[in-house]
């Protein structure tokens, strides 16, 4: 046993990193950031989007600084920097980011199929079933949590096929022009992508399951570098294949472009984009409410599965009695731009405290 209780049998090799970072970033925001994005940027929605790739690698780097000083998770970390009260504080702060990051990925993806497919299905009726797989696959431990990230990003690649698919009704004119918005226009164009390149930050918790972890930091970098490519590609693809007013006006680009696939066996192509982009989201689902059950399990001492069901419980009832739209603006404003501005705030305000303690008892 060692780094936070968590028993060597129990660990994922450093390798598997890249999958549960790019399955967690791959997800619901793909489906429509470019929308935001065209808004804010334009054409220039790709310096955006490298940006906050950069972005997530100093972050990155930053998490793996942290954890040089103390080989725990983040729930050590803040204990150790703020001290008890305060650092249990923020730990709490972790653990309801995670929740509602996860909360808003199920009711957005339940939004996703009412308006595309099942619109008489009650929310309640597709929310139960997403908790339960849900909890299935989190009783199950991370090892198997580790292998779900890795399937779904090798079964789901073959979605490659909707944006190249596209480039058959490009006009490649669409791009420019280029360089043509303020820093300002630019940077609010990051925070927009913001939510296609969360999950990264889940190293926080699941840093003590990773067998030799510090060696796992180029493949948490590798799977960030991953999701900033497919990032640029589909917003690439985008801005040739729609007009910049068709694309501000398109509520989710990446579902439309779909709904031009013409083959001579499947009327319908997009049925089956929504279909299988729940493979596709199942980590976004998993992670957070895992990593928020891990915090509630190591703050308070109890079972992960008494916080799981409570949590479970909490998103059927959202489901019940806030209609999906309402609830997912709500959660989409906590989520994006706060969450973000959070991250990017206090993880190198920790790792300078960090730096701090450690430097007065080397003095």
């Amino acid at each position: 046993m060692n780094q936070a209780g968590v028993n060597e049998k129990y660990k994922v090799s450093p390798f598997y990193v890249l999958f549960l970072v790019h399955s967690m970033q791959i997800g619901l925001g793909v489906l429509s950031f470019q929308r935001e994005l065209a808004k804010a940027t334009g054409t220039d929605g790709w310096i955006s989007i490298i940006l906050a790739g950069l972005i997530v690698h100093i972050l990155i780097w930053v998490i793996y600084k942290i954890f040089s000083f103390v080989p725990g998770d983040i729930i050590s970390a803040n204990n150790l920097a703020l001290g008890k009260w305060i650092g249990n504080f923020f730990s709490l702060l972790f653990i309801l980011y995670f929740f509602i990051l996860g909360m808003t990925i199920i009711i957005g993806y339940i939004n996703v199929i009412h308006v595309w497919m099942f619109e008489e299905v009650p929310s309640w009726a597709l929310a139960l079933v997403f908790l339960i797989l849900i909890y299935y696959i989190n009783t199950g431990g991370f090892r198997t949590i580790t292998g779900i990230a890795f399937l779904t990003v090798i079964v789901s690649y073959w979605l490659l096929f909707v944006p190249l698919y596209g480039f058959k009704y490009a006009e490649f004119t669409g791009f420019l022009p280029i360089f043509d918005h303020t820093l300002m226009e630019i940077m609010k164009g990051t925070r927009s992508t913001s939510l296609s390149m969360l999950g990264f930050e889940m190293i926080l918790m699941y840093y003590p399951f990773i067998k030799n972890p510090e060696t796992s930091q180029k493949y948490a970098h590798g799977g960030a570098l991953a999701t900033t490519l497919l990032i640029l590609l589909i917003y690439f693809v985008s801005t040739v294949f729609y007009s910049q007013k068709q694309l501000v006006l398109t509520l989710w680009p990446t579902l439309t472009m779909t709904s031009t696939i013409e083959l001579p066996f499947i009327q319908r192509f997009e049925y089956i984009t929504v279909s299988w982009w729940y493979i596709v989201i199942i980590p976004n689902m998993v992670i957070p409410l895992w990593a928020a059950s891990r915090g509630v399990k190591r703050l308070f001492n109890v079972q992960q599965k008494y916080p799981l069901w409570a949590m479970s419980i909490i998103i059927l009832l959202v489901s019940i009695f806030f209609f999906d739209i309402d609830s997912l603006y709500v959660l989409n404003k906590i989520i994006n731009p706060y969450s973000v501005g959070f991250l990017v705030l206090y993880l190198p305000l920790l790792f300078v405290l960090l730096s701090i303690k450690k430097a007065r008892k080397r003095l």
